[in-house]
């Protein structure tokens, strides 16, 4: 078997090489291999010994196979990545148009050509968007896969598209808890005895698209749902601290989209209050 770092992009074209002749593949994420060989204690941190590594890793560990993400997945995944490039790009651009709008004496020139950039950048985000509602509607399972995702509060089908695609379709995900730690949003701490406290705080080391996905939904499930709120509110209350509280909702927000998927459910936001119920009866 053959166990490899997963490196943004990089690896891809190897691994799909090494699946396309069957040979076992296993991609682990960086920040596991890290820690890895933080615990070996080794003094020279070169090429070799890296490899040396994950090969080792690799014989101690039992692991995962690694599975080649369905076409559709793959293509999902390229989409709402490019339009984040866009969308980025695009408020870079509209940064240059503010700042030669407030010259004393903009240059007519500079501002058509800024202007264009910005209608042209607009429409290349359409065309990926109308892209991406084509493979969906070409999907009868897709589409009904990402209908149970959008029953949720804040989700809405770019997310629901950018969550399946980042995930192949929860492919390799086991547990709501290894999905927070692929997502980066799992809860990192420093404690040894009374001496040493530090700040809670989360990974950040997994799936960046996936986790920045989550912001808006999170902001938007708060706002109007009852469950949502009542969850943000009773954190911020605890410890003061909103951001800790909104990330707390990003992370149930994605575990639900896990659960709704693997039970072929929609969410019921009054669940919980019938799940008390029947115990009361009972």
């Amino acid at each position: 078997m053959y166990v490899m770092e997963a490196t943004g992009v990089y690896h891809q074209r190897f691994a799909y090489y090494l699946d396309q002749n069957d040979y076992q593949v296993s991609i682990v994420l960086p920040n596991k291999i890290s820690n890895y060989i933080r615990s070996l204690d080794l003094k020279t941190i070169t090429d070799k010994t890296c490899s040396q590594a994950i090969a080792q890793f690799g014989l101690e560990r039992q692991l995962d196979l690694w599975k080649r993400p369905k076409r559709v997945y793959k293509n999902l995944q390229q989409l709402p990545r490019e339009r984040d490039q866009i969308v980025t790009e695009r408020v870079v651009v509209k940064n240059q148009l503010h700042a030669e709008l407030s010259e004393a004496e903009p240059n007519e020139n500079s501002l058509k050509r800024i202007k264009s950039r910005i209608r042209f950048l607009t429409s290349q985000e359409q065309e990926i968007k109308e892209e991406i509602n084509d493979i969906v509607r070409s999907d009868e399972n897709l589409k009904k896969e990402i209908d149970i995702i959008c029953t949720l509060p804040g989700i809405g089908e770019l997310t629901a598209v950018i969550i399946l695609a980042e995930t192949n379709g929860f492919e390799l995900i086991r547990n709501k808890k290894q999905l927070a730690s692929y997502a980066g949003l799992d809860v990192k701490e420093k404690q040894s005895g009374t001496s040493i406290k530090g700040k809670s705080r989360i990974s950040k080391r997994g799936n960046r698209s996936l986790r920045g996905a989550m912001h808006f939904p999170a902001l938007s499930a708060v706002k109007w749902d009852d469950n949502f709120k009542e969850l943000y509110s009773r954190l911020v209350s605890k410890h003061g601290i909103k951001m800790k509280a909104l990330v707390a909702v990003q992370r149930k927000l994605l575990a639900m989209t896990y659960v709704l998927f693997k039970n072929k459910m929609t969410y019921n936001k009054d669940y919980e209050k019938q799940k008390i119920a029947c115990k009361v009866k009972e």
